[in-house]
């Protein structure tokens, strides 16, 4: 159990208990997990039917039926050999690639606040059970059908059940039909509530808790665009294979050896396994980002991370460290400092330099008593049990537990104490809009006492504060001066009624100024470093906020995004830009006191340029501007479940250095499977051309159909699958992103495919010729060729030659040259494969085109390289 939090919201009702740890259990146990239908399993054999649906697959089973029927046994055995290994690693690949998602799925699942024995707790939203008691706020997804038993200003989404999408006041006080209801799926827009479970699973009213725990293994652009070239691929070989089959007819070759010979030369040609090794390198980099903690919550954002452009980020616990310290307060009697770090309720209140007296401490006192109960933070301290939990940490808000820490360090009394003397009767929650906060209270003497909080434009208004002009000036531009100097203000003031008025806004007029609180939150050590590391990537960093545009303008100074001597007009405001002021809005650099509309306005001018954005947001108003994004980026310890939801990355420790972690991530598996495509291609290709030149030099049947299945497996077997693993390039991110639009065989790949081809076939066949003229095995020295070639070319194509990071890759290539090696020494395998044993000599000339290849493969990559570095 965790520590009693030092502020607890009062306890009303005795279900706000909730029910106990055994209780719990025991529900959950009767009524099951808080899901619709349990994910599907798919059956082995249904796995393995579908990959013997593959079309290239049944044309091999046509080929086995063929050679059984003209007798022959030994390319039968090694076709179906083939048949057998594809299908084997394609049902790996594939469940690899959904246990990966469904770790992912289970990582980024929402979760739901509940009391359990009277303390609020985090829970898997699956594991609510009827009884249990909801503690629902701003953001929050309502995870099962409840009744609502408290609420203050409570507004939800309820378009998803409804399709109307104005939200819908649950107020109990009203006696409408529904007001106390909350189905599961909905949204809290506003406000808070307390709820009782009422169904959950199959017997809520939607379930839509289901849709939200089940990720898609949804085919990615990427995975499509490939599918589209494989068609094309497929039919191209099919015709070059028909000709191969016609030139040995017209040679007098046998129809049935030429037809089998065909068929292995199209499987063997068109790279098979390229759509099993595209999403087992997505899920696999989607694995690697969540242990980097970035979790995957779509699996297509993996490739499009790998474009980013343009990276919009929020200042509160993004840039910034998010540990608010109220460092200064400002009355009209004077100003005091605060030491002390973080959140623990300890320092001194200094006054010029000094310990203040308790008599200077009267309007601080005010000021914060005020903020006190204008607040629905907590502090919790250390947990004793828990090694890592040595600091206070915040419940809430961290700029309310900012003040509840001032309030501490000032000595005024408890917020519990304060809870009782002062029961909260009615709120006015603050929201992006209005942005201020406040609250009525009941005093001991009957009378109501009115609390409010806020940014200062929207507290230092006559309309608002009863103060003479010269106060509201005075605290105006200490305000300025303070937002200049990078804090963040509030402005506190307060005021008696008599009566209640019908709505606690309505009581926001008439109040008398308490004065300013300062409170510094410091730019995070890594955020300078984080936002270079971008600018070296070719992403350009956008600052978006609701702060004030001096606060804006100190962080952006001081982590790099504007220079010190930038001019006013680069921190471009919300009222600006609702005024048509700004004609190009992707010509800012930072944005100040903007809503969530005009968070959308921003992201949506960048990808009209044509840029792909990524977004990050933490709060409720958030979500659609996460949605609009290309890359939604949602904060995983500090933000919303509706933001997290929205999102297509959740970062679990809210550093914007993991977004750059996870475009470099992107990058490595899109460069991976361009790898792949070059390999697989040009090593096909190849075989394509020494079947057809072959004949036209001399050599009447360069491969046999079994030979050339071989040479297949053990070139996009285990090599193939280990290449998706190879490191990160140390140039992925210092190069501009590639263009969304770039096709897959785009900048410059087809023509190293071409390059690569024409080596191999070159080299394997002068080792065969030579073979043939001196009238030795020269099949068989063909075959060898061949398969070293493209051995060396898996290795020379590597970014980091002598990387330990991925020694999978070495020891695949040394599995496959000890398997073709094989082929020619073990009787079995030389029965089945009809290759002859080689001497230490044609051995040797096998090995030098191995070498060729890497080679070959070293030249074409410095080439791309060079093209590379002119280009940018």
């Amino acid at each position: 159990m965790t520590s009693r939090p030092l502020h607890t919201p009062p306890v009303t009702d005795e279900r706000s208990r909730g029910l106990t740890e055994e209780d719990a259990a025991r529900r959950l146990a009767d009524y099951g997990r808080n899901e619709v239908t349990a994910r599907r399993t798919v059956r082995l054999h249904t796995r393995v039917v579908a990959q013997l649906r593959d079309p290239l697959i049944m044309v091999l089973l046509g080929a086995v039926a063929l050679t059984v029927a003209i007798g022959d046994h030994a390319d039968s055995v090694v076709i179906a050999l083939v048949i057998v290994v594809n299908t084997t690693v394609g049902v790996i690949q594939e469940v690899r690639a959904d246990n990966a998602v469904a770790a992912l799925s289970a990582m980024s699942a929402p979760n739901a606040r509940v009391l359990r024995g009277g303390s609020e707790r985090e829970v898997p939203a699956a594991e609510v059970v009827p009884g249990d008691v909801l503690a629902l706020g701003e953001g929050d997804i309502v995870p099962a059908d409840a009744l609502l038993t408290q609420a203050s200003a409570l507004l939800l989404d309820e378009s998803m059940l409804t399709g109307e999408s104005v939200p819908v006041d649950k107020d109990l006080r009203s006696g409408r039909p529904g007001a106390a209801t909350l189905s599961a799926g909905t949204v809290v827009v506003r406000g808070r509530g307390i709820a009782t479970v009422t169904a959950t699973g199959a017997a809520s009213a939607l379930g839509r808790i289901a849709a939200l725990l089940e990720g898609r293994l949804e085919a990615t652009p990427l995975q499509r665009r490939l599918a589209a070239l494989g068609r094309v691929l497929a039919l191209a070989t099919l015709a070059l294979c028909l000709l191969v089959f016609a030139l040995g007819l017209v040679r007098g070759l046998a129809p049935g050896t030429m037809a089998v010979t065909a068929i292995s030369l199209a499987v063997a040609a068109v790279p098979e396994s390229l759509p099993a090794v595209v999403t087992l390198a997505l899920a696999l980099g989607a694995r690697r980002m969540a242990a980097r903690h970035a979790v995957v919550r779509r699996l297509p954002a993996v490739e499009t991370l790998g474009s980013v452009t343009v990276l919009a980020t929020d200042k509160t616990g993004t840039l910034t460290e998010g540990r608010m310290v109220v460092e200064r307060v400002w009355t009209a009697e004077g100003a005091v400092d605060f030491t002390g770090t973080g959140y623990e309720p300890f320092g001194d209140v200094r006054v010029d330099g000094r310990a203040a007296e308790p008599a200077e401490l009267g309007p601080v006192q005010k000021l914060l008593t005020t903020a006190t109960l204008c607040n629905d933070a907590a502090l919790r301290p250390p947990d004793e049990s828990d090694d890592t939990g040595r600091r206070w940490t915040a419940l809430g808000d961290p700029t309310e537990a900012a003040l509840l820490t001032a309030a501490a360090k000032a000595r005024c009394e408890k917020p519990s104490t304060l809870q009782q003397t002062y029961p909260r009767t009615d709120e006015a929650p603050f929201d992006s809009l209005r942005k201020r906060m406040s609250t009525l209270h009941r005093t001991p003497s009957g009378s109501l006492t009115v609390c409010l909080k806020g940014a200062p434009e929207a507290v230092l208004d006559p309309a608002v504060l009863d103060e003479p002009a010269q106060l509201l000036d005075r605290a105006r531009d200490e305000a300025a001066l303070l937002a200049a100097q990078g804090y963040r203000v509030l402005a506190v003031a307060c005021g008696e009624r008599t009566e209640a008025p019908a709505r606690a806004a309505d009581a926001e007029s008439g109040l008398r100024l308490l004065g300013l609180a300062a409170i510094n939150d410091p730019p995070k050590p890594a955020a300078t470093a984080t936002l270079a590391a971008c600018r070296a990537a070719g992403i350009t960093p956008v600052l978006i906020t609701g702060d004030h545009p001096a606060t804006a303008r100190a962080i952006a100074t001081r982590v790099g995004l504007l220079s010190p001597h930038s001019e006013p007009g680069e921190v471009v405001t919300g009222q600006s830009l609702a005024a048509g002021a700004v004609d190009d809005l992707t010509a800012v650099s930072v944005f100040a006191r903007t809503d969530p509309q005009q968070k959308l306005d921003i992201v949506e001018a960048w990808r009209d340029r044509g840029d792909v954005t990524a977004m990050t947001g933490d709060g409720v108003n958030d979500g659609p501007a996460l949605r609009q994004a290309d890359i939604g980026v949602a904060m995983g310890r500090r933000g919303t479940e509706v933001a997290r939801q929205s999102a297509d990355l959740v970062l679990t420790d809210d550093e914007l250095s993991t977004v750059v972690a996870a475009v470099e991530e992107g990058r490595r598996v899109y460069d991976n499977i361009r790898r792949f495509l070059v390999y697989g291609l040009a090593g096909g290709t190849a075989e394509i051309l020494v079947m057809l030149l072959g004949p036209l030099l001399g050599l009447s049947l360069p491969l046999r159909a079994g030979q050339i299945l071989w040479i297949n497996l053990l070139t996009h077997g285990l090599t193939g699958v280990a290449m998706g693993a190879e490191p990160v390039s140390p140039r992925a991110m210092h190069r501009p992103p590639r263009p969304p639009q770039q096709h897959v065989l785009g900048h410059g790949l087809w023509q190293r495919v071409l390059f690569l081809a024409a080596m191999v076939t070159m080299a394997s066949l002068a080792a065969g010729l030579s073979a043939h003229a001196v009238d030795a095995a020269w099949q068989s020295v063909l075959f060898l060729s061949l398969l070293a070639a493209q051995l060396g070319v898996v290795m020379g194509l590597r970014d980091r030659l002598f990387t330990r990071e991925n020694l999978f890759l070495p020891a695949a290539v040394l599995a496959s040259a000890g398997l073709a090696v094989a082929a020619l020494y073990v009787p079995f395998l030389r029965s089945v494969l009809e290759t002859d044993p080689l001497g230490g000599t044609e051995v040797a000339a096998a090995a030098a085109v191995g070498l060729a290849g890497f080679a070959a493969a070293r030249l074409s990559r410095q080439a791309w390289l060079r093209r590379l570095v002119v280009k940018q």
